[in-house]
């Protein structure tokens, strides 16, 4: 190999040269036994020169030496009149040569003579020879430095500690150092560079534009001998530390493998040396030919005087370690003083002068600031006393503020930190770390030095996990926390990792599956958030195990296929199907809507429990219109178990948002706020929020005004677990530990997923078009199941082959399937069987309450025994015994008992005879609006209070021993989620009549999302039945126009195949006969029904008893003025005005004009109006109304009813009117008076 000094790369450490040299010698012996890239390295090096050999000497005989080995053995002198001798025992030997013989035991036939021996030196040994040979040759001077270690030590062992709960791997203090030395290089270049010789043999100096950082690796061969290279990092002045890191550890590892490359070896321009990791302390290396310096590192230690102290001695006086770091210099090009200043350099970096630790915590992502250098305080008395007290507020700190700083966010776009989690903010300082303080008994201990205490309480406030619970007052429910999380974190066993692996892998092969297959189809993919899937299963998991028998789950768009799919039983193959257009006809998807708003009903089952039945809710895309709706169904399973905690504690409702739709959609709050309320509690509602930190095109800073998303949420003294969802495992520790907490305190409980969102709101949308810089990064990051798998192999509990072989068998699943599904070209339920889905029954059924004939009542009728009319009006005056009602109340009582035995029965007596009716057949009853127990305008009194004490009695629940249950709730003064709440609640229990009632029928605009997405047309989207009742206040008395109308026409509007039930019964006869027959009637259909308020008391709409006990519902009712016999004229009306119109026809003596109510707006009684109408001929038809021509039933009736009954009609109305009602009471009387005018006219 070429070996002259003009022909030697200078950039090449003499160390490493002679590594070459021995690679070109297995060259030329067989050039195919170096690798290709050596081949052509030498190839390239023979075809540019020469090739020299260097002759070997003439081989000697090693000289022997030998030794005389005299040996001289000791008599054994005794005396007969002495003991016997004890047994004869060798003693260790003194002499080190004997000592190392006889740990050989080499045995009887080993040689027991040695001689010296002499080898030539080669290989390595060699080049050193060569090398500190050649390296007299250069000029040299060391400087040296003793450099405080402290920081050092320190926060080496925070870093160690981050990167041991994350990614694993270490940094070690070569690391550290390293990047310490090439930071400083840049700050001097003058450092950076080296003699050399031009052409002309003229003296030169070398200025290196970058850094090329030679570190010195020392390994062991197979026979025992150590082997020395000098391998470079090349550039390292451009790497920030984590990249310098991973260049470090790639040339140590290829090193060790022997797979380093000719450019590993060129371009060194400053070398490490640190023996300090052999134990010693100060070394002075020799400066090889090609560098202009050379460092050496010492180990750390304690100065010698310290040496024999105790811990606790080292920690009261503040000693702390030390270390001596040289730099061995060509003095012909660098001066002393220029070394000494370099020195100082890097020691103001590794004490934190300069910022260097905040470097390289920022690059790693640890969230706490390093420790500052600060020199320890003289002792005093009163400081001393006064750290406990600041130990406990840096606990408490911690506690209320660690969320702040946790590694929450996947993206990392800004290291969070905070003030109050630094020692320094509490008078505390690194020489504190070793000291010892009274903790409070956090963690269960009652001191702990601080080093621990802060381990402790990064470990659990500011790890992937960032818990907000200090604003609860409950102390009970903050210890409860606390126990549960201030203790060492017990690592997920390997089938524990393993299974998160396995529901990641279903999670995101899933996405991709659909992706490849699917291009731009639509389906709101959970990329980015995958970690939602390990979530859930650990929450149904922990569910199946502690004897949960029902989960629902309400939730969006976003990642609802995956959860279909992966977590609620729905099976492959269905989903394939809808995307190939195939439909499965037992399916309960109805006809008309999107794939991803379908919900399901299946079976989880875990390994250990039993299973659970999972109830996702069926959503339009209104985002959290769903809320209120699964709530309703959670509390009717609940109530059917029997209520109380104990239902709650077996039936769970799960709710999924969006971190945008979180804080920006109102019925949220309206959700949570009905969260403890008697009428609507479920025992406490697992909130998640899949935090993708986007909301379409909108970014956290224009969507909310807090810092967090769940801020709202803390006025309601409920936990909030934070959670990064790149780290699966903590996701699932936050699950279990929000299942416990809502199970042991049933209420409810959020989890913050931050995530992110891999693609647009949708497959189609491009989200770089406003959101360059951060779709940027989220599209150079690995996805959730390669940073959990990274992190796994990481941390040494999995190899990649494992991680392969279980995603590769999942695609292999969904690739059968996938095949199946388009062979067949159809799906069939009956047939399907998909044993890869993690649920046990994976069909996908439809809901038990909305199977046909459920909560059917077989032989009923609408009117009921007068012995029942007469049982309810009593229950009214039956007042328990030391019970005292209202006087008020109690004289409306008597007139209900009255009334049941004479009649003139009012509206609320109706309306309770219809409820206690139900109750005593068996019907359940549930009443829940606005001010529903006593009525807006005091005309129902379902729940009596005690007019001394407050305690309340409803008499309807005391009329038989085996009577069902009747409930009246006051909600709160909100529309969107109780009328939801009570929309879930009649489709999950069909056994119940479900009644929401508005204060005023105006006031359920503020609900109109629940009315158009669930109301009117679930059972098309969905074939979701319900039979809920919206009793709606509607009426023109002068109230002006906000409590005046219900806002008939938009309920019209929303009609069509026969999809409601309209009335507005103008009786109470009619009202009750209306609520039973909805009570019964089969299939399940919403009731509309339009309330009176002037007739509420109007004894001309009083109705007698026997209208109750025989009859049944009018959709129309005739004529019942026996004075109009031959009317001329027919006017049809609805609701109040017929009073006002009969009033005004004896005024004016006009019997000449018939008038005729419909009761049943939709469907529209055809048949009935015609029968009553043929009676009297071909008459002319006016339609009159209170409302204007624009609104109430007059724009529906105009478009459908002239041309079912085959007639032509007119309208004497309001004019049409942009505002419902005039503003004061006189302008009301002058369009009433107008309106009777033009209907007698």
């Amino acid at each position: 190999m070429p070996n002259s000094e003009d022909q030697m790369d200078q950039s090449v450490s003499p160390i490493n040269q002679e590594i070459i040299d021995d690679l070109y010698d297995k060259y030329c012996a067989d050039p195919l036994s170096v690798p290709e890239d050596w081949r052509e390295y030498f190839s390239a090096l023979e075809a540019r020169n020469e090739q020299i050999k260097e002759p070997d000497p003439q081989e000697k005989q090693p000289h022997k030496v030998t030794g005389t080995g005299l040996a001289v053995s000791a008599r054994d002198v005794t005396r007969s009149d002495l003991p016997p001798a004890p047994p004869v025992a060798a003693s260790e030997p003194t002499s080190p040569y004997v000592a190392r013989k006889t740990a050989l035991d080499l045995g009887p036939a080993g040689d027991s003579d040695e001689e010296d021996t002499v080898e030539r030196l080669r290989g390595v040994a060699k080049a050193v020879v060569k090398n500190m040979d050649e390296s007299l040759q250069i000029p040299t001077a060391t400087s040296a430095r003793e450099i405080p270690a402290k920081l050092l030590i320190e926060n080496r062992k925070v870093i160690n500690t981050h990167l041991a709960a994350t990614t694993g791997g270490k940094v070690s203090f070569t690391h550290l150092i390293g990047y310490a030395i090439i930071e400083a290089l840049v700050e001097m270049p003058s450092m950076n560079v080296r003699f050399e010789k031009d052409e002309d043999g003229h003296g030169c100096i070398r200025k290196f534009a970058h850094v090329g950082f030679g570190l010195a690796i020392d390994l062991p061969k197979e026979d025992g001998s150590r082997s020395l290279m000098v391998p470079v990092v090349h550039k390292a002045d451009t790497l920030n530390f984590r990249q310098f890191i991973d260049a470090y550890e790639d040339l140590v590892k290829r090193a060790r493998a022997g797979s380093l490359k000719p450019a590993d070896f060129a371009g060194g321009t400053v070398t490490l040396t640190n023996p300090g990791t052999l134990g010693t302390k100060q070394s002075v290396p020799r400066l090889m030919t090609g560098q202009g310096a050379i460092i050496g590192v010492g180990a750390t230690s304690f100065p010698a005087e310290w040496a024999g102290a105790s811990p606790s001695q080292l920690a009261n006086a503040g000693i702390g370690q030390i270390m001596t770091m040289t730099s061995t210099y060509d003095h012909r090009v660098i001066q002393g003083a220029g070394s000494g200043e370099f020195l100082r350099i890097i020691e103001q970096k590794l004490t934190g002068h300069d910022g260097f630790f905040e470097r390289v915590f920022s690059t790693l992502g640890v969230a706490h600031a390093p420790y500052q250098w600060e020199r320890d305080f003289n002792y005093d008395q009163v400081t001393e006393k006064g750290k406990p007290a600041r130990i406990a507020e840096l606990i408490h700190a911690y506690r209320s503020r660690g969320h702040l700083a946790a590694n929450t966010d996947p993206l990392q776009q800004i290291l969070r930190r905070h003030p109050d989690l630094s020692i320094g903010s509490y008078g505390l300082s690194v020489w504190d770390l070793d000291r010892v303080f009274p903790t409070g008994g956090f963690a269960g201990r009652d001191t702990m030095n601080l080093r621990d205490l802060l381990e402790q309480l990064r470990a659990t406030y500011t790890q992937a996990i960032g818990i907000e619970y200090m604003h609860i007052q409950d102390p009970v429910q903050r210890r409860w926390v606390q126990s549960r999380i201030e203790k060492p974190t017990k690592k997920l066993s390997k089938d524990e990792q393993m299974h998160v692996l396995s529901m990641l892998n279903h999670a995101e092969a899933f996405e991709t599956f659909l992706q490849t297959k699917y291009v731009g189809q639509k389906r709101f993919s959970l990329e980015g958030a995958e970690s939602l899937i390990p979530l859930l299963d650990k929450m149904l998991s922990s569910a199946s195990r502690t004897g949960v028998k029902e989960i629902t789950i309400g939730m969006a768009h976003r990642g609802r296929l995956n959860v279909l799919s992966n977590v609620a039983g729905k099976s492959y193959g269905q989903i394939f199907s809808e995307f190939e257009g195939y439909l499965d006809p037992n399916s309960t998807q109805g006809s008309g809507d999107v794939k991803y708003h379908l919900g399901t009903e299946g079976i989880y089952s875990a390994d250990e429990g039993e299973g659970v039945l999972v109830s996702l809710t069926a959503n339009p895309s209104h985002l959290e219109a769903a809320n209120g709706v699964t709530e309703g169904i959670t509390r009717a399973k609940q109530d059917r178990l029997g209520g109380g905690k104990d239902a709650e504690s077996q039936v769970m409702p799960i709710l999924i948002h969006g971190d945008a739709a979180f804080i920006g959609e109102g019925v949220v709050q309206e959700t949570l706020n009905m969260s403890q309320l008697r009428g609507y509690r479920t025992g406490g509602t697992v909130h998640i929020i899949v935090n993708n930190q986007i909301g379409f095109t909108t970014g956290p800073t224009s969507g909310r005004s807090t810092r967090y998303c769940t801020d709202l949420a803390k006025g309601l003294q409920v936990p909030i677990f934070h959670v990064n969802g790149d780290y699966p495992q903590d996701v699932v520790k936050a699950a279990k530990l929000a299942f416990d907490f809502r199970q042991e305190f049933h209420k409810d409980v959020i989890i913050d997923m931050v995530c992110y969102r891999r693609r647009g709101h949708n497959e189609g949308d491009d989200p770089s078009m406003t959101q360059p810089v951060l779709y940027s990064l989220i599209d150079s990051l690995p996805t959730t199941r390669e940073v959990y798998t990274r992190n796994l192999i990481g941390r040494g509990d999995l190899s990649e082959a494992k991680a392969q072989e279980a995603l590769q068998e999942y695609h292999d699943d969904l690739n059968k399937i996938f095949q199946e599904t388009r062979e067949k070209k159809e799906f069939d339920a009956a047939e399907h069987d998909d044993t890869t889905n993690p649920g046990g029954d994976t069909r996908w059924v439809m809901p038990t309450s909305q199977q046909p004939g459920q909560g059917m009542m077989l032989g009923w009728t609408s009117a009921i025994t007068r012995e029942e009319v007469e049982r309810i009006g009593q229950s009214q005056v039956r007042v328990p015994k030391n019970f005292t009602p209202h006087p008020k109340i109690m004289k409306v009582l008597q007139k209900r008992e009255v009334m049941s035995r004479e009649g003139k029965i009012d509206w609320g007596m109706g309306e309770m005879l219809a409820y206690g009716s139900l109750v005593m057949e068996g019907t359940n009853v549930r009443l829940g609006g606005q001010d529903s127990r006593r009525g807006t305008f005091s005309h129902r009194h379902a729940v009596i209070h005690d007019y001394e004490n407050g305690r309340e009695w409803t008499p309807l629940n005391f009329l038989t021993e085996e009577q069902a249950t009747f409930q009246a709730f006051n909600s709160p003064l909100s529309e969107y989620a109780p009328l939801a709440f009570e929309y879930g609640y009649s489709v999950e229990s069909p056994e119940t009549l479900v009644l929401w009632e508005a204060q005023f029928g105006d006031f359920v605009n503020c609900g109109q999302a629940v009315t158009d997405e669930f109301v009117s047309s679930s059972f098309q989207k969905w074939n979701e039945r319900s039979g809920v009742v919206m009793l709606l206040p509607h009426g023109y008395e002068g109230q002006g126009p906000d409590h005046s109308s219900a806002r008939i026409e938009r309920y019209l509007q929303l009609c069509a195949q026969e999809n409601m039930w309209v009335c507005q019964p103008s009786n109470p006869a009619n009202n009750f006969h209306m609520l039973r027959v909805q009570a019964y009637k089969r299939p399940r259909k919403p009731l509309i029904a339009f309330e009176p308020k002037q007739l509420l008391r109007l004894a001309a709409a009083a109705s007698p008893v026997e209208d109750f006990i025989s009859g049944e519902f009018k959709p129309v009712i005739g004529e019942v003025d026996e004075r109009v016999s031959q009317p001329s004229r027919v006017l049809l009306c609805s609701g109040r005005v017929y009073y006002d119109l009969v009033k005004e026809r004896a005024k004016r003596e006009r019997f000449d004009t018939a008038i005729v109510r419909l009761e049943q707006l939709y469907p529209l009684p055809v048949a009935e109006l015609q029968e009553v109408l043929n009676t009297w001929g071909d008459l002319p038809l006016t339609w009159v109304q209170d409302e204007p021509e624009n609104q109430g039933p007059w724009p529906f009736m105009a478009l459908h009813l002239a041309g079912a009954i085959g007639k032509s009609l007119q309208v004497a109305s309001r004019p049409e009117a942009a505002s419902p009602a005039a503003g004061n009471s006189k302008l009301h009387k002058a369009e009433n008076a107008e309106l009777m005018e033009k209907a007698f006219a």
